[in-house]
């Protein structure tokens, strides 16, 4: 099987931010006393934190299903389920998420799908994913400042960054979905300047008239999710259900060390400031700043002692166990992806 350089560059990439990662994070600590700290976690609640991140994956591919369902492309779960192991596993190990999405539509094409219709299944699914952040944000930024003050004076600055990115990116997403027309013209204003008059991209040269039947496509699939209101509020709170889950790993990890004084409404609350604030950032999972984020807002909540093992077993759940998953499921994708199309 032939590796792409791309494939090579992302997972060099990805290999380098995690090795100065761990470097940064473990500088100066006893790895032996990290490790029985580690082993003192109770196994049970662990479990309740994998229960949770298997969650998050599970609603993402009722997502999909459901919208698949609407525009008359019914795909069992198990396919849906492939679609967003292997999406996430691809946002996972490249920068800005960028992997997730093509591999997505690649996969779907596979099982019959349009790529006028997953293109919009996928972006309406990620301006969901997204909008969940923008609400939370802004219900911090109107009712939460007591909140913000106490637990993210150090980090606010990086809270108030990934605000304007995820609020920009969401509001681009928007016209994207919400003004299809306008999308058409700037596909063809980009097909014309890059393409047809420039330098770039050759090969694609001579299809103007396909990229004007895909975007028309891609318009009809676009009308019929705005046209339906409830159908979106329902996906939007599965959405919500889902990012949910995410956060609820923390409070599973820091009830494993039999802690207590932090109610799960805090401590889900502030995984998802954290989330606000690297969701947008061009590293892999956010590696790097994610870790050091949670050692500093969470030192409050876990003390001195449990801070640094609690995020080795939070982020480790809910980022690498989540990328073993999602690997394991990538590989099932190219045995069962594709073989039918029901």
């Amino acid at each position: 099987m032939r590796v792409s350089k791309r494939t090579i560059f992302n997972v060099v990439f990805f290999a380098a931010v995690l090795l100065l990662t761990f470097a940064g994070v473990l500088k100066g600590v006893s790895i032996r006393e990290l490790i029985a700290d580690m082993r003192r976690a109770h196994s049970g609640f662990l479990m309740l934190a994998v229960g949770s991140v298997l969650m998050f994956l599970i609603l993402q591919a009722v997502v999909i299903h459901q919208m698949l369902i609407a525009v008359g492309m019914r795909k069992n779960i198990w396919k849906c389920m492939l679609f967003s192991f292997t999406g996430y596993f691809y946002c996972s190990i490249t920068p800005f998420q960028s992997g997730g999405p093509p591999a997505q539509i690649v996969n779907m094409k596979k099982e019959g799908i349009p790529i006028s219709t997953s293109s919009i299944v996928i972006l309406i699914m990620t301006f969901l994913f997204k909008s969940v952040l923008v609400a939370v944000g802004i219900w911090y930024l109107l009712f939460g400042w007591t909140f913000l003050g106490e637990y993210l004076s150090g980090a606010f600055g990086w809270f108030c960054l990934g605000m304007v990115l995820t609020i920009g990116f969401t509001a681009f997403l928007a016209i994207l979905i919400f003004s299809p027309s306008f999308a058409k013209r700037i596909s063809l204003a980009v097909y014309d300047r890059f393409v047809e008059r420039g330098r770039l991209l050759k090969r694609f040269r001579g299809h103007r008239k396909r990229i004007i039947s895909f975007m028309d496509r891609y318009k009809e699939t676009a009308s019929f999710f705005r046209s339906h209101r409830k159908q979106m509020a329902v996906l939007f709170g599965i959405t919500f259900l889902q990012r949910f889950f995410y956060f609820l790993t923390t409070y599973f990890v820091y009830r494993s060390f039999g802690l207590y004084g932090t109610s799960a409404a805090v401590i889900t609350m502030l995984q998802a400031c954290i989330s606000i604030s690297v969701d947008l950032l061009p590293l892999p999972g956010g590696t790097g700043i994610t870790e050091a984020l949670f050692l500093q807002i969470f030192r409050p909540v876990f003390g001195a002692k449990f801070v640094l093992p609690g995020m080795m077993l939070s982020r480790g759940i809910s980022y690498y166990i989540q990328l073993f998953f999602c690997a394991m499921m990538t590989v099932a994708a190219r045995f069962f992806i594709g073989k039918d199309t029901k």
